[in-house]
């Protein structure tokens, strides 16, 4: 038995080559695979899995090894090459497969890679939901001998991909927009020009073509340093708004005309109103960082808000179990029932779009007011020695003035005027604050600072 590093929460990720390396992702594809014969999957075990891979250049030959140790074990392959992570799900859930798999470490350093899973119907495998026994299985290197190997074979899902992305549109109300597009040198440059001859748009692109050794940086637009190119080209070209992706664009990030980065909470509510407009009545799933711009949202306009734990596999769980239309999270997840309940980086700016188009209205005017009755803080994050003391002793500080409390996600405490939530990261050593006000940014600004200095730690 040899330990495997780099099982998370919600994936796999490691370092190349000691901790991952084609006999790991050997061992990794047969493990996945008896775990869904376990009883977790279909009872007959996976006969049909996707394999997909982004654009590192240890993804081929990973998605190699994990593709062999698939066949190994009975699974017939069906190898969808380069991809984001969402084409994954909408090829297991549009092509009724038994499960998949995304080799992709997203937005972390070329030198390492990863693995997500799905179920049947793209259903989330999480820690608490089979990745741990996915470890154990790959450790102790335990795997029943299938009746007869797997075949490999190679399915072109991509026009059936772009056809439903382009089903969220209206596109006879489409108009002329200028858009700049910053792939990151990821993968998601090749959905915008699959995408470009459908649209009227007009596209600059930047750092565009995929590039596993990242000469621009990793892709991640959380990064202030990595949005600097896409500021720039809005405000040289005067483009109507800025979009940039991480590396396998399962989250895309926005920005206005002026160049002003958008924080991924008051996008929540913009695409809940769109939903909400055409499903009157509908549920909105939330987490529960910053909520009072969504619920002020979503209950004007007659929708039913869901609560849901922090993470893709919660928002997934909670999306399916209250049938919702959309669910957003603060950290740029968008959840979309017919995406199999899953989340897309494509789709979100499709609807940004047709929003600027049918309105009129620049980005900056759509997401202003919002902004203004309900200032945040943004996440900040700090390092702490240990993350449960630290959130007792805030507990203990504030829970006498509280007017409500919640624990679905950490700590959530509302007073009249601003509210905030404190949580220990689910996949880092880091704790995590959000801050909000009811129209008094001044107010929030001082509350952020009282919590930081009571909270103490180091700047992540």
């Amino acid at each position: 038995m040899s330990s495997i590093i780099g099982f998370k929460a919600y994936d796999y990720r490691a370092r190349l080559p000691d901790e991952l390396n084609p006999a790991v992702a050997y061992r990794i594809g047969r493990a996945y695979a008896e775990f869904l014969k376990s009883g977790a999957g279909p009872k007959a075990g996976p006969r049909r899995v996707v394999v997909g891979r982004d654009i590192r250049l240890s993804s081929e030959e990973l998605c190699d090894a994990l593709g062999r140790g698939l066949m190994d074990s009975g699974v017939d392959v069906y190898d969808i090459g380069l991809c984001g992570t969402e084409v994954v799900y909408f090829a297991t859930f549009s092509e009724g497969m038994d499960g998949g798999v995304m080799v992709t470490a997203s937005h972390n350093p070329p030198d390492y890679n990863g693995m997500k899973f799905v179920r049947e119907q793209s259903r989330p495998i999480s820690g608490d939901t089979g990745l741990q026994e996915i470890q154990r299985i790959a450790e102790a290197d335990a795997y029943s001998t299938p009746a007869h190997k797997g075949r490999r074979f190679a399915l072109d899902i991509g026009a059936k991909y772009i056809d439903h992305l382009l089903s969220y549109l209206d596109r006879d109300r489409l108009r002329k927009l200028k858009v700049v597009v910053n792939a990151g040198n990821g993968g998601a440059g090749l959905v915008v020009d699959a995408l470009e001859r459908h649209l009227p748009f007009e596209f600059i692109k930047i750092n565009h073509e995929p590039d596993g050794r990242f000469p621009n940086g990793v892709p991640n637009p959380m990064l202030e340093e990595n949005r600097a190119a896409t500021i720039e080209a809005i405000r040289h070209h005067g483009a109507d708004l800025g979009v940039a992706w991480d590396g396998d664009y399962d989250r895309c990030f926005f920005f206005d005309e002026q160049g002003n980065f958008i924080e991924g909470y008051y996008i929540v509510g913009l695409l809940a109103s769109m939903f909400l407009k055409r499903e009157p009545g509908a549920r909105i799933v939330h987490d529960p960082r910053l909520t009072w711009a969504t619920l002020d949202i979503v209950e004007s306009l007659g929708g039913r808000a869901v609560m849901s734990r922090s993470g893709h596999a919660f928002m997934k769980d909670v999306m399916r179990r209250a049938d919702a239309v959309y669910g957003g999270e603060m950290s740029a997840h968008h959840y979309f029932r017919e995406f199999g309940y899953c989340d897309s980086g494509q789709i979100p700016w499709l609807l940004v779009t047709q929003l600027l188009c049918e309105t009129g209205k620049p980005l900056s005017a759509l997401v202003g007011e919002r902004i203004e009755r309900f200032p945040a803080s943004g996440e900040i994050n700090r390092k702490v020695a240990d993350a449960a003391a630290t959130i007792g002793r805030v507990r203990a500080r504030y829970e006498p003035e509280a007017h409500a409390m919640d624990f679905t996600d950490g700590l959530s405490i509302e007073f009249a005027e601003w509210r905030f939530n404190l949580r220990a990261s689910n996949t880092e050593p880091l704790i995590r604050l959000n801050v909000e006000s009811r129209g008094d940014a001044a107010l929030m600004r001082a509350k952020t600072q009282e919590l930081l200095e009571l909270i103490g730690g180091e700047p992540d």
